[in-house]
């Protein structure tokens, strides 16, 4: 149990938990919102579409999905409601934008994937970057296609004047900035994970003071709240490592990627059988618990086979983001997507069955994106490549 948790890379995740309550107690995820709404708020569904790019803003700064639905639910959604959206669009934009919070790195999912296979967490931060504005980008084309067929779903709101647009923007500088350090620092090689996500804890919790929206209360709530999760996540960790051990001592991952490689089986019916499989999970389990309990049983899998003539370091990085795709999918897929419950709690008026509905274009929205990186690897490691 101490080998496990005592493991230096593993720092990583209460730091950037902290970063994320950092950003949720100081009040950073209002300044998105309000960014994001004064460019496109006037648009039908504008609100909607700001509430995305709010979510994959906040995502850049917090590694949870949990978290990003819950912090910009009650942001986005008195808004949206206000403004006449329906029950549905509103409640389903959010659920499923929340998915972005660990689609854009920093992600937590990602550094445990990466702990678990020791891969390079940077590479697979990068990695996740393009796949990451793809899928915001798409949830934005199912909004647009949502208020198309219905109006009233997503009324306009007013334009509100320039200058204001402006000092908006401004206001999101700050939180940009610590992205950029954060990121780059990662990928330019002169900070490791850790020191990059304790910079970026740092920059957090001085751009939240400094805005006022920190008081003492929200900091020992930040503190709490990290301690809370690691703990949580720890706890989870410890367990996996004793089903790992008992799985390494049977030979079974071994035996079954050897048993796979050997049934001449096509590669991609494989793949796709493990990606149906991290669907249905995710009915009954969370994102964290599938990545630890079936990475070890499918990753020497899917290393045993041949995909495209990718190389092994390639293979890994790329299995590591479609496992984060389809997980993500868990989260919002009826019936225990945890999103869901999130922002129906949240939206006490709206049926969950009105909500489970909505998410269904958006699920559809994955389900593409899923196949699209299947098929052409290049979309997540093209950007690895080029910055080597």
């Amino acid at each position: 149990m101490y080998a496990r948790v005592s493991n230096y890379d593993l720092a990583v995740i209460p730091l950037f938990i902290l970063m994320g309550q950092f950003a949720t107690h100081g009040g950073l995820s209002k300044a998105l919102f309000r960014a994001a709404g004064t460019l496109i708020g006037h648009w039908r569904g504008g609100l909607a579409m700001a509430a995305t790019a709010a979510c994959a803003a906040f995502g850049a700064i917090c590694g949870s999905s949990l978290a990003t639905a819950a912090t910009m639910g009650q942001v986005a959604l008195p808004e949206l409601r206000s403004h006449g959206y329906s029950g549905r669009l509103a409640t389903a934009t959010l659920a499923a934008s929340g998915t972005l919070g660990i689609l854009i790195p920093p992600s937590v999912p990602l550094v445990i994937y990466a702990v678990l296979t020791q891969e390079s967490i940077g590479k697979l931060f990068v990695a996740a970057v393009v796949p990451g504005i793809i899928a915001a980008l798409g949830y934005l084309l199912v909004i647009g296609l949502i208020v198309r067929q219905d109006a009233k779903a997503g009324p306009a709101a007013e334009k509100v004047p320039f200058a204001e647009m402006i000092r908006a923007q401004v206001r999101i500088i700050p939180v940009l900035m610590v992205f950029l350090v954060v990121i780059v620092g990662i990928y330019d090689g002169w900070a490791n994970p850790t020191e990059a996500a304790s910079i970026g804890a740092a920059a957090c919790g001085v751009i939240a003071l400094l805005s006022g929206g920190l008081r003492l209360r929200g900091f020992l709530d930040s503190i709490y709240g990290t301690a809370h999760a690691t703990g949580m996540i720890f706890m989870v960790l410890i367990g996996a490592d004793l089903l790992n051990s008992s799985l390494a001592l049977s030979q079974m991952p071994t035996e079954l990627a050897a048993w796979v490689r050997d049934s001449g089986l096509p590669p991609l019916l494989v793949l796709g059988s493990i990606l149906l499989i991290y669907i249905l999970l995710g009915c009954v389990m969370d994102s964290l618990a599938m990545i630890l309990l079936t990475i070890p049983i499918f990753y020497p899998m899917v290393m045993g086979l041949d995909f495209f003539g990718m190389s092994v370091e390639d293979k890994s990085v790329w299995f590591g983001i479609l496992a984060l795709m389809v997980v993500e999918i868990g989260l919002v897929h009826p019936p225990v997507g945890m999103n869901l419950y999130v922002i129906n709690k949240l939206a006490k008026d709206v049926p969950m069955k009105d909500t489970a509905f909505g998410v269904m274009p958006f699920l559809a929205s994955d389900f593409l994106r899923i196949v699209g990186l299947v098929f052409f690897p290049g979309l997540c490691l093209g950007l690895v490549h080029v910055l080597g």
